[in-house]
C-alpha cells in the first residue's frame, strides 16, 4: 500500500463507524487504526475524521455542487471526497497529496468520478465557510429550545477545537502556575492554555498539580464546595470531579461501572496523590452503607454539550437516544436522592444541551420529592460570562464566555435535602 493510504483507509473506517453504526469517535478509533503502529499516523486519522465531522454539511454541499445527481450519503465516492476535501481545504494538505492518497480507496469503483469532482472544485478555488453549518436536525432542535442566537453561537463554537483547560489541585497555585504555563485564568483554580501539546509534557503534570477538565465541567463539584464529611460521586470516571471533591477535603466514594474508565480514575488519583474510595459497580446495583453529606450525579447523557471537542455527537445522537437517556437519568435521580442525609447537598449535572436531560429532569424530580429544594447558585460561584438562571441553576450555552474561548454546554442544579 502506497505511503499515506493506510491512514486514509483508517479514517474511512472511523467515519463509517460513526456515521453508519452510530459509534462514538473515540470508541471507534482503536478498531479503525488497528495495524497503524505510529502515534502520528493514529493522530492524523483522528484529525481527518474529526474535522470531516465538524465540516460535514459544508463538505457535502461542495460535493453536491459538482455532481449531476447527489451521491448517496453512504456512497464510498462521497466518503472519499469528504476525506480528500477536508485535507485540502481545512488541514493544509497539498491538493495533489490529498487526492493521491484517497483514490486507492475507490479502486475498482468510481475513481474517475472522485478525481473529476475533486479537480473541478480545486480549479474553481472553492473554500469552506469560516463558520461551519450545523446539521439541520440539530439546528432545528436547538433553535426550538434556545433560539436562533444560541444556534449561531453553536456554529461559531464549532469552527475550532477548544482550548485546553486545567483544574488545579490547589487554587492557591493559580497565579504561579498561570505564569509558568503562560495561561489565563477565568476563576481561581482554573487555567486555560492557548497552545495544545502532549498533556504529559506540560509543566506540573508529573507532580499531580492539575488535571485536564473543561471549565464548565469543573462547576458541579465547585458548587458542592469544601467539606470534611462524606461525599458520593456517582458515574465518576474518568475522575475530574472526584479529584476536585478530594482536593476540597471530602471523604469521597467514587462509583462507576466502566472498568476501563475506572482505571483512568485510579491513575489520576495516584498521579495527584489524592484519596478516594473507588467502587466499580452499577449505581442501580450498588448502595452506600449510609447517607452522605453531599452527592454529585454527573449523569449519563447525550453529551451534546461537548460537540466542540467531539463533533460526532452532532451526527449520531437522535431524539430516541435522548428520550432513553432521560429515563435513565430520572431513575438515577430517584435512587440517589435517598443517599443524601437531611440538610445535605445533591448536585445534578449533564454535559447536554437538551432540556429533557436538564431542566425537565429537575422539574419532574422536585415535583416528586418535596423534601428537596433548589439551593440557588450565587453569581460569585461562577466565572464572569456565565449567568445564573431565574430558577437558580446553571444552563451553560454556546456563546457564553465566547470572548475568552468558550466552554462546553452544561446543565447544573444544586439542591438541598430539607427533611
Amino acid at each position: 500500500m502506497a505511503a499515506g493510504v493506510a491512514t486514509r483507509l483508517a479514517a474511512l473506517k472511523l467515519l463509517d463507524a460513526v456515521l453508519r453504526r452510530g459509534q462514538p469517535l473515540e470508541a471507534g478509533l482503536p478498531g479503525a487504526t488497528r495495524g497503524l503502529t505510529r502515534a502520528d499516523d493514529r493522530a492524523l486519522v483522528h484529525a481527518i475524521a474529526a474535522e470531516t465531522l465538524r465540516r460535514l454539511g459544508d463538505l457535502d454541499a461542495l460535493i453536491d455542487s459538482a455532481t449531476q445527481r447527489p451521491l448517496p450519503d453512504d456512497a464510498k465516492a462521497r466518503m472519499a471526497l469528504r476525506i480528500a476535501l477536508v485535507q485540502a481545504l481545512a488541514l493544509g494538505t497539498p491538493g495533489h497529496a490529498a487526492i493521491a492518497t484517497v483514490l486507492p480507496l475507490v479502486d475498482g469503483g468510481p475513481r474517475k468520478l472522485v478525481h473529476g469532482v475533486f479537480g473541478t472544485l480545486m480549479r474553481k478555488g472553492m473554500t469552506l465557510p469560516e463558520v461551519p453549518s450545523l446539521p439541520a436536525p440539530v439546528a432545528a432542535r436547538w433553535g426550538r429550545a434556545w433560539g436562533e442566537d444560541m444556534v449561531r453561537g453553536a456554529a461559531q463554537a464549532l469552527a475550532r477545537p477548544p482550548a485546553l483547560d486545567l483544574t488545579l489541585a490547589d487554587a492557591a497555585d493559580t497565579d504561579v502556575m498561570a505564569a509558568r504555563l503562560g495561561a489565563v485564568s477565568l476563576m481561581p483554580g482554573h487555567l486555560r492554555l492557548a497552545e495544545r501539546g502532549a498533556v504529559p509534557d506540560i509543566d506540573g503534570y508529573g507532580d499531580g498539580r492539575w488535571w485536564v477538565q473543561d471549565l464548565a465541567a469543573s462547576l458541579p463539584a465547585r458548587l458542592i464546595g469544601p467539606g470534611a464529611g462524606t461525599a458520593i460521586d456517582l458515574c465518576a470516571a474518568p475522575g475530574g470531579k472526584t479529584l476536585q471533591l478530594a482536593a476540597a477535603g471530602w471523604q469521597v466514594t467514587a462509583v462507576d461501572s466502566a472498568k476501563s474508565r475506572v482505571a483512568r480514575l485510579c491513575d489520576n488519583l495516584a498521579r495527584t496523590g489524592l484519596l478516594a474510595d473507588v467502587v466499580t459497580a452499577d449505581a442501580f446495583d450498588w448502595a452506600p452503607a449510609g447517607p452522605a453529606q453531599a452527592l454529585l450525579l454527573d449523569a449519563p447523557c447525550s453529551a451534546t454539550g461537548i460537540f466542540r471537542r467531539h463533533p460526532d455527537v452532532l451526527h449520531r445522537v437522535r431524539d430516541t437516544a435522548i428520550a432513553e437517556l432521560a429515563e435513565v437519568q430520572a431513575a438515577l435521580l430517584r435512587r440517589a436522592a435517598d443517599w443524601v442525609r437531611p440538610g445535605g447537598t445533591l448536585v445534578y449535572a449533564t454535559c447536554s444541551l437538551e432540556p429533557e436531560e436538564g431542566e425537565e429532569q429537575i422539574g419532574q424530580f422536585l415535583s416528586q420529592r418535596l423534601d428537596y429544594a433548589i439551593e440557588r447558585v450565587a453569581p460569585g460561584e461562577v466565572p464572569p460570562g456565565i449567568a445564573v438562571t431565574p430558577q437558580g441553576w446553571l444552563r451553560i450555552l454556546p456563546g457564553m464566555v465566547a470572548d475568552a474561548g468558550g466552554c462546553d454546554g452544561f446543565f447544573v442544579a444544586r439542591m438541598r435535602r430539607t427533611a
